[in-house]
């Protein structure tokens, strides 16, 4: 039984588990950094234990000091959040063999699929379409070359333990790839501390469509539907939505099917997320695998009914899923937009610095995820996300009427935010059409840096 749960995270993340922990009855732990010290997780948890300066590789990342931080204080469960040490099974490894509860799948899992060229492989094993590639780590540019001319340019060059968009090249031609497998290893190995990538065919205009997982460990896998996240920035995601445009329910049904099959041939037992290209003719390819609870879970968690979070904490500790795929019910339609302390007219700057006034909005539909208030320091040193601003409605139609209006209402002073360039983002006509793809933004932001500088 889980009796005391030690966040290993900070942020929104940390009060959203916080949260899901007082309505189980589960007392809970927050870590911070010195600069933290006043954030609503650490005011509304139970206990708090300082664990470091402010960089994130002195408190956060710091994994002796989260274990005597569960020591201390008789923790008996770690719930790892996103970001930071969420996909290092080395962590996971060590609060396991410190006798702890860890709240994901099992450390294994983590290595595996956090090696995008082993996940391909297994993928592929469990018959799950994925992507013509490179079969595992290019030895040499060479290779790269006599890949791509086999299955033809474009390819795109990637980091095996990738992500967000680093490690990651498009060449479309010999030339550019033997410049990109280079560049791409270099970027790897200052992000990852992994030089190794791989190939695979890029393709034209993709959309990003995710699948969310639940596993226990009874063996069972249930999907809760897919999110659409294809509009990116550098391959950030910043609007997610559920249903997605693109998929009717004989492809969501292949897809979930898909996705079970492969979670199941690697005895996934937590939350987690397959994720997937799907092309213009509704062919669909794994892409990799996020072994924890991601930013956008709340949009599943409108159109399900589903409190992710918690069924999450239950695997964990040995209960079976609370439901069956049978019995899942999808309602309405969900969009979660990210609110980030970001300058889109300065390219996206960060914009640290004190809110001197707050307005969240709010009425039927709307649901807030924050962990800012009045008076709150936005802080340097982290993530620039401040809120996920998330809307319900019987319909697509009416979803974005009221995420418009629920975007107006927002009034964040003191910072920059991207607000107002979310808000004329989700007028344009590709997105109230839903025509969108991971390529859709990329013209809609040289209008935009365009307009900012006056041209």
């Amino acid at each position: 039984m889980l009796k005391k749960i030690l966040i290993a995270n900070r942020g929104e993340i940390a009060l959203r588990v916080i949260r899901a922990c007082k309505e189980l009855g589960i007392d809970t732990v927050a870590v911070h950094s010195e600069v933290d010290a006043d954030s609503l997780h650490v005011k509304f948890a139970d206990e708090s234990v300082c664990i470091g300066p402010s960089p994130g590789n002195q408190s956060y990342l710091r994994v002796p000091s989260i274990l005597a931080a569960a020591e201390i204080t008789g923790a008996n469960a770690i719930h790892p959040g996103y970001g930071f040490l969420a996909e290092n099974d080395h962590f996971a490894s060590v609060v396991q063999s410190s006798g702890l509860v860890w709240i994901g799948p099992q450390p294994d899992v983590i290595r595996r699929m956090g090696d995008k060229a082993e996940a391909r492989r297994m993928m592929q094993a469990a018959g799950v379409p994925v992507i013509p590639g490179s079969e595992g780590v290019l030895a040499s540019v060479d290779e790269a070359v006599g890949v791509a001319r086999e299955m033809g340019f474009p390819v795109i060059v990637k980091a095996v333990a990738g992500g967000g968009g680093r490690g990651m090249r498009v060449a479309r031609d010999a030339e550019e790839l033997r410049a990109a497998v280079p560049t791409a290893r270099a970027e790897a190995e200052k992000a990852f501390s992994n030089p190794d990538v791989y190939i695979e065919k890029y393709l034209a205009r993709p959309r990003h469509i995710e699948v969310q997982l639940l596993g226990d460990k009874h063996g069972n896998v249930v999907h809760l539907g897919e999110r659409d996240c294809s509009l990116q920035r550098r391959h950030q995601k910043l609007i997610e939505e559920s249903p997605s445009p693109a998929v009717d329910a004989k492809l969501r049904q292949r897809l979930g099917e898909t996705a079970i099959r492969g979670a199941q041939s690697v005895a996934y037992d937590s939350a987690g997320t397959m994720e997937f290209l799907l092309d213009e003719d509704g062919r669909f390819y794994f892409m990799e695998m996020n072994t924890r609870i991601q930013v956008e879970h709340p949009v599943t968690e409108l159109v399900t009914g589903i409190d992710i979070v918690k069924e999450q904490i239950a695997a964990a500790a040995g209960e079976k899923l609370g439901f069956k795929q049978s019995a899942l019910r999808f309602t309405g339609h969900a969009i979660e937009v990210r609110i980030n302390a970001e300058d889109p007219g300065a390219g996206f700057r960060p914009s640290p610095g004190k809110v001197e006034f707050l307005h969240m909005p709010g009425g039927i539909g709307v649901r807030i995820d924050s962990h800012v208030y009045q008076g709150y320091e936005i802080s340097p040193w982290y993530d620039s996300l401040i809120a996920k601003l998330l809307v319900h409605g019987r319909d697509r139609s009416e979803a974005l009427a009221r995420l418009e209006r629920a975007l107006a209402e927002c009034l964040i002073l003191g910072i920059r935010t991207t607000t107002e360039f979310t808000l004329d983002l989700v007028r344009t006509p590709m997105f109230q059409t839903g025509d969108v793809t991971t390529r859709s933004l990329e013209s809609f932001l040289e209008e935009y840096d365009a307009a900012a500088e006056g041209v």
